[in-house]
């Protein structure tokens, strides 16, 4: 290898080929990052010497033996096809590299912040989505750490997120336009909307706003953060680090009122949902546990699961339930009224969070958050993959 005049080491010199300056390979163009036109250096390999010449190269084979070494390649170097045409000779010189592209599941960081100059050639994606159906609409920025919940109350032109920067942000659907930031004091756990209602768990406390506007609340009771909440009829649940805590409203004074509180996980209950007149709540002690509507007692535990239960989805009659084991199990409900688990879907990573959603077709769409930055698209009953939406860090 020699330098370049500038004292870099970019270029190397092939054994019993002339020394001159068009015979020497462009370091750059062998690790495919050459940017400039026109090179002084060779981007093509030259042929290799025979006999004793070859020898001296290392392998016997006419590879250069740091090439042989570094690559561990001990066969002959490729040969460019004689119908391969480049009209700058800038291709990468890597072996394959007349091979089409093939794009790997990565967003391409250079492209994000716009100035990615291998243009389709690059081997990470140019989009924020992998698969058909997909259109990006906006991108909502402002908050300054995670955003963990967002409502779009049904009727109304507004978006509501809340993030663990400790405020709420309001959007207007139609403008995509930031309209209000409030204050609340505490990193956002969990939001939940219920017709006029919108309910923000933070740590301590419940803030409670009717149609967003006129009425503010504050529930307190929850010790520590609270991190899921579900609405059944008069009756608010939600998850904390104690347990279960419940209130109901008062249509008199217009407020909730505590009402009871259920205790049996170990440890602090995060994920929460209601269907079939039953409340289920996962938490981090790895189990499912089934409640009564009726009389708010504990029918069953689950603990298929061995990692932490993150999310629910109530579907046809189906319980589904994912966790950090990397598995999302679908439940049924048996003829003697328990649950049993009746398919498991296995992910390469964890499982953050569930919901569904029908396509242009009526179709059941599983999406699955997972803790590599992805969301996953499914068809339901068939768990067929129809895409990847993808995000820059944890979803």
């Amino acid at each position: 290898m020699d330098s370049d005049g500038g004292g870099n080491r970019r270029v190397y010199k092939r054994p019993g080929i002339d020394s001159s300056k068009n015979q020497k390979v462009c370091f750059h163009w062998r690790a495919c990052k050459c940017t400039r036109f026109p090179c002084p250096f060779l981007h093509s390999e030259p042929a290799y010497p025979s006999g004793s010449a070859a020898s001296a190269t290392g392998n016997g084979s006419g590879t250069p033996k740091r090439f042989a070494d570094d690559c561990g390649f001990s066969g002959q170097l490729p040969r460019r096809s004689p119908n391969f045409k480049n009209k700058h000779n800038n291709s990468c010189g890597r072996m394959g590299a007349n091979k089409v592209v093939r794009k790997t599941e990565k967003v391409c960081n250079f492209w994000v912040r716009g100035n990615c100059s291998y243009g389709d050639k690059c081997k990470l994606l140019h989009s924020w989505s992998l698969g058909e159906g997909f259109n990006m609409l906006n991108h909502l920025d402002g908050h300054q750490k995670l955003v963990s919940g967002i409502v779009l109350p049904a009727g109304m032109d507004k978006l509501f997120m809340g993030s663990k920067d400790e405020t709420l942000r309001v959007w207007d659907t139609n403008s995509g336009q930031c309209t209000g930031v409030i204050n609340l004091g505490g990193e956002v756990g969990c939001m939940i909307g219920e017709g006029p209602w919108l309910f923000v768990g933070i740590p301590n406390d419940v803030k409670v706003s009717f149609r967003h506007i006129s009425i503010k609340l504050t529930l307190s009771g929850p010790a520590g953060q609270v991190y899921a909440m579900v609405v059944f009829n008069d009756l608010l649940f939600a998850g904390t680090q104690e347990g279960i805590l419940i209130w109901k409203f008062n249509a008199v004074t217009n407020t909730f009122e505590p009402a009871a509180s259920l205790k049996g996980h170990t440890l602090p209950v995060v994920s929460l949902i209601v269907g079939a007149n039953r409340l289920y709540s996962g938490s981090l002690d790895h189990s499912i546990k089934v409640w009564s509507l009726e009389n708010l007692q504990c029918i069953q535990t689950l603990t298929e699961h061995n990692d932490v239960v993150m999310s629910f989805l109530w579907w046809d009659k189906f319980l589904l339930s994912c966790s950090l084991d990397k598995t999302i199990n679908v439940w049924v409900t048996t003829e003697n009224g328990n649950l049993e688990v009746t398919y498991t879907h296995n992910e390469e990573n964890g499982v953050l969070n569930l919901r569904g959603m029908t396509d242009l077709e009526s179709k059941p769409v599983l999406l699955c958050a997972c803790n590599d930055s992805y969301v996953r698209l499914f068809d339901l009953p068939s768990f067929s993959e129809r895409g990847k939406i993808f995000a820059k860090q944890e979803i």
